[in-house]
């Protein structure tokens, strides 16, 4: 059990107003608390070190990390707590005696208490998804055009030896995502590019959940989009390539069409 504190006996204005940089009058440099307490170079090293501790540290913990006294630490420790840079709590473990008071670092201002979580970055992709496919005619078509940019932009940092042929520059491209491609068994080395069998199967897709929840249209519809755009900029836009999801036993195939080539030359 925590038992909280953020009051001292030393008095204090309190106007609700938050320091924050930039806050003092223009033309003036800024001298708000924060600032004062951070002019010291030991309460920066104690800042720090709350900071790159999980469950915050003691009294005496700060004072062994830092060298300090332990009243010195202490009464750094006030200061940065008074300026609310730091918290503290007494938790409580049961035994006999006052617990020692443990200190934390709260969130830098403007920051968010914690880096958002991958799941609400999947959260916001499939919300974005759905709602585009609600409201385009042609869901395919609208994530299609989203992925080019972003499959010309990732073309450009493949290296130039590997982008010199341009399938093993999308492979590259379809790696560094997550998607595990590899190349159809029967598109011979000296065949890949411009060769009307080539095909590239993907066994892994990071973006599986986001098909899930969103609009699988749209998704499916980027992936095409990156394809498309990473050729180009490769210098392939003379290949054509068409996404078939789950068309090969446990894979995606994307198969690179050259101009008037039948259907029965791709390998599936």
């Amino acid at each position: 059990m925590l038992e909280t504190s953020s009051n001292f006996n030393e008095s204090q204005p309190h106007n609700g107003a938050v320091d924050a940089p930039g806050s003092g009058p223009v033309g003036e440099p800024d001298d708000t608390p924060r600032h004062r307490a951070l002019a010291s170079p030991s309460r920066v090293g104690i800042l720090r070190l709350l900071r790159a501790s999980e469950g915050g540290l003691t009294t005496r913990a700060v004072a062994t990390a830092t060298g300090l006294h332990l009243t010195t630490a202490r009464e750094h420790l006030d200061r940065l707590v008074r300026t609310g840079l730091v918290e503290r709590a007494r938790q409580h473990t049961g035994r006999a005696g006052r617990p020692a008071w443990r200190y934390w670092a709260t969130p830098a201002a403007g920051q968010p208490a914690q880096e958002p979580s991958n799941h609400l970055y999947q959260d916001m992709a499939c919300a974005l998804t759905s709602h585009l496919g609600r409201i385009v005619a042609d869901p395919s078509t609208a994530g299609s055009s989203a992925g080019e940019a972003w499959g010309r932009r990732l073309a450009a940092e493949v290296p130039a030896a590997i982008g010199a042929d341009p399938v093993a520059g999308l492979v590259t491209v379809l790696e560094r995502l997550g998607f595990a491609p590899r190349i159809a068994r029967n598109a011979a080395a000296g065949q890949r590019t411009g060769d009307p069998t080539t095909a590239l199967h993907l066994h892994a897709c990071p973006f599986l959940d986001i098909v899930a929840g969103g609009d699988p249209a749209v998704v499916c519809g980027m992936h095409l989009g990156v394809v498309r755009g990473a050729l180009d900029a490769l210098g392939a836009d003379c290949l054509h390539p068409e996404v078939a999801p789950f068309s090969a036993p446990a894979a995606c195939v994307i198969r690179l069409r050259a101009q008037d080539t039948p259907d029965g030359d791709i390998d599936r």
